[in-house]
């Protein structure tokens, strides 16, 4: 998390703006549907539409990602059965 936020910082903007300005930057495609509770909030997921991510930036985002392993499973294996697996 310290890479992605040291490049939202770098960029000038939110983790937020980062993530969706990167999610718009993927295609025409790709529509990302944010959530959010506060007007302030709205305006900022707002505000990424305008933000172009450098190549250098995206670049170094994925870097930031792909830098990292997921392991484990996704449910414990106690709710498996609820899910028909």
């Amino acid at each position: 998390l310290a890479p992605y936020q040291a490049l939202a910082n770098q960029v000038g903007c939110t983790p937020a703006q980062l993530a969706l300005a990167w999610l718009l930057a993927q295609g025409e495609d790709i529509v990302p549907i944010p959530g959010t509770r506060r007007r302030a909030h709205l305006r900022d997921n707002l505000a990424a539409i305008d933000m172009p991510i450098a190549a250098q930036a995206a670049a170094a985002l994925a870097a930031a990602i792909d830098d990292t392993r997921v392991q484990g499973t996704r449910y414990p294996a106690s709710q498996l059965h609820l899910l028909g697996a």
